[in-house]
């Protein structure tokens, strides 16, 4: 499915921030469980009942993002028009409601991942799959390189604008407009990170926090101490997916913009398992991709990503028939 750019939205920027603030996202009947974590922490899952025997769509967001965000709303809200099931599970403080751990989440977040999708697995026994966006396609990624085969309970697999190389990623958000998108997520992030200096004084310098203007600094006070890296250096690092690509078995949609302002064109992986459609066209921003005339749709991204998962599920079916 070629992405079929509006006129009207001419650039990565506009294509990234129109269809986030000004469509009308569609409505979503959620029903929210709380699960406590092995770690004494819980997550909140949002869940959408589908008909029984029809697939299950597995969503992790982005930074900051939510079972509200865009994209989260529209894929879901396909799942259902389909009779599908399914769910977004929140990272640690993502559901309006600050989570208890001295931890939050971060773009490797693979164990996560794991213990989340396993869990859920065991809930019915139709297809199964998995997509994350942005920092949640990342983690996804991350997963279903560092698993191989032992993901192979997803039948699919979709991961939209992953900040494949987050050194390249972190360096675009520090650099011009991009310190809009930048100041944005620290507002949100400044403020629970404070709040987490009150559950766990001392936990990381709150001077140093104040002072971080960019995701580099950030992550160097918080999220690389906090999860087991060295710094941000190492993080962005050992955290990066476009070092699994090559070894991921489930078969894998990966969808980037190449006029992602988050994620340049220029430092989009081109190799990959062969189990993973690098799709990569020029326009789209960072999950953006609005179609048709103002005030625009955001249906294309769960057409797209639903087109590719029931259709490796209908190639893996072939191809067993065959071989049978």
């Amino acid at each position: 499915m070629r992405y079929p750019a509006p006129l009207w939205l001419p650039s990565g920027h506009l294509q990234t921030i129109y269809p986030a603030t000004c469509i009308a996202k569609p409505a979503v009947a959620y029903r929210r469980e709380r699960w406590e974590a092995p770690d004494g922490d819980f997550v909140d899952i949002d869940f959408v009942d589908g008909r029984p025997g029809q697939p299950f769509v597995v969503l992790f967001h982005g930074l900051e993002g939510s079972s509200d965000s865009h994209y989260a709303r529209a894929l879901m809200a396909a799942a259902a028009a389909r009779g599908w099931s399914g769910a977004v599970p929140h990272f640690r403080g993502c559901s309006g409601e600050a989570n208890r751990a001295p931890r939050f989440y971060h773009s490797g977040d693979a164990a996560e991942i794991d213990w989340i999708l396993r869990r859920l697995r065991g809930r019915g026994t139709g297809l199964f799959y998995a997509t994350g966006v942005s920092l949640g396609g990342n983690a996804l990624l991350r997963w279903l390189g560092e698993s191989q085969h032992q993901a192979d309970f997803v039948d699919a697999a979709c991961a939209v604008s992953a900040p494949l190389d987050l050194a390249q990623g972190g360096a675009a958000l520090a650099r011009g407009f991009n310190r809009v998108y930048t100041r944005m997520f620290l507002q949100t992030l400044k403020p629970k990170c404070e709040a987490k200096l009150a559950q766990y004084p001392g936990l990381f310098d709150l001077a140093a926090l104040r002072a971080a203007r960019d995701l580099y600094a950030f992550d160097n006070v918080v999220t690389a101490p906090l999860h087991g890296y060295r710094d941000t250096d190492d993080y962005w690092q050992r955290a990066s997916a476009k070092h699994v690509l090559g070894d991921i078995t489930v078969p894998t949609l990966v969808l980037n913009a190449r006029n992602d302002p988050f994620l340049p064109g220029g430092h989009l992986p081109r190799h990959a398992a062969p189990a993973v459609l690098l799709d990569y066209p020029a326009h789209g921003g960072h999950v953006g991709f609005a179609v048709g005339a103002l005030p625009g749709r955001i249906n294309w991204l769960p057409q797209r990503m639903m087109h590719f998962l029931q259709g490796a599920t209908d190639d893996a079916r072939a191809r067993s028939k065959a071989e049978a």
